[in-house]
Formats: C-alpha cells, structure tokens, sequence
C-alpha cells in the first residue's frame, strides 16, 4: 500500500509549539496595544488624570483578565506538547483550532471593555473560555487515543492534566453564572480563579496548567 500524504504531513511536535508560542506573544502584544491613556484634551491637571486613570478601570481589568487567561492556557498548553512523541495531521488540527480560539482573545477582551457592565459582553467571554478549555482537553484525548505520548510519561499525568482543565472550566462556568445576579460578581470570581491557577503549587512531575 503507497505511503499517504496524511500520514506523513504536521508530525513535528517543535513546529506546533513555536507556531503556538508566536500566537500566543502576539495575542498578548493586542491585548496591551488596546489600553488607551487618557485623552491629552480632556487633562487639565493632575485631578483630570488621576479620573481619566480611574475610568480606564474596565479596560485595565480585562486587560488583568486576558493575560493571565493566555497565561495559563499557554502553560497548559505546553504542559501537553512537552509530553508528546509526535504529531500527526489530525493533532495538528485540533491545536490550530485552539490557537484560532486564542487569536480571538484580544476581540472578546475589547468587548468585555468596552461593556464590561452587560451580561452579553461576559458572556461572549466565557463562551472564549470554554472553547479555549474544550478543544484542549479534546487534543490531549486524542493524544493519548492514538498514541501519541512519550512512553516515559509519569505515572497519573494523564489524569491530572484532565483534572485541570476540567477542573478550571467548572469553575469558569461558576463564574459566568453569577452574571445573572452581577456581572462584577462574576468578573471578580473569575479573576481570582485564573490568580489560583496562576500562582498554585505545581503538581508533581508536571508543569502548572
């Protein structure tokens, strides 16, 4: 049987993971790009910057929201990659499906900005999340499906990694319902689960998700 082109094509693990790093620096370069300084017209003085400073708070927010957002998943990510053999074409696939989901970040952090009262708004983001957390978990699924992990892989890395990202969405779907008594409820839920996932004890034998 002549060798096919699907079995030969995207099997470079390393190829997937400085597109992803680049992806990812440039999601996070936007984010910063859409903070504005206060409008030179409208400051008079010290008084008027310190409100301008004061109204840029939703923006600032988001801003906090996203990065570590982009932080994490790229630690899970590479929790992941860093733990693979190889690729195939299908693999390769579903993380240009979740990079497609990170290069949306920066659209879905401006609208949460500028809106960050309206349900609507905090609901497109989460919607982010949750895609961001899916098509990861469905790639480390399929990783382990077809065969693709490093054979020394440490006993119950699996499964933590499934708890993880299963874990951290229950939580965000926690957060996104409180929208439905306050929106800044909901925002300030979700800051300070991507805090504990940022700054908690790495698990043994893995690098933090």
């Amino acid at each position: 049987m002549p060798l096919t082109y699907n079995r030969i094509s995207a099997q470079s693990v390393e190829r997937l993971a400085a597109l992803s790093d680049g992806i990812f620096a440039v999601a996070m370069t936007l984010l910063v790009l859409d903070l504005r300084v206060p409008s030179k017209e409208a400051v008079h003085g010290e008084r008027d910057l310190w409100l301008g400073l004061c109204a840029m708070m939703p923006q600032l927010i988001a801003w906090l929201m996203s990065f570590l957002t982009l932080g994490i998943f790229w630690a899970g990510q590479q929790a992941q990659l860093n733990r693979i053999e190889r690729s195939d074409r299908h693999f390769a696939w579903i993380h240009l499906a979740f990079l497609s989901a990170v290069s949306v970040l920066p659209f879905s952090t401006r609208l949460l900005a500028e809106f960050i009262a309206m349900r609507t708004a905090l609901l497109v983001y989460w919607a982010n999340l949750l895609a961001l957390g899916v098509v990861l978990y469905v790639s480390w699924k399929y990783a382990t499906r077809a065969g693709l992990l490093r054979a020394d892989l440490p006993e119950g890395a699996g499964k933590a990694i499934e708890r993880r990202i299963v874990g951290a969405q229950a939580l965000y779907a926690v957060g996104a319902a409180l929208c439905v008594f306050n929106p800044y409820a909901s925002i300030g839920f979700i800051v300070l689960v991507q805090l504990n996932f940022a700054i908690a004890p790495p698990i043994p034998g893995l690098s933090k998700i």
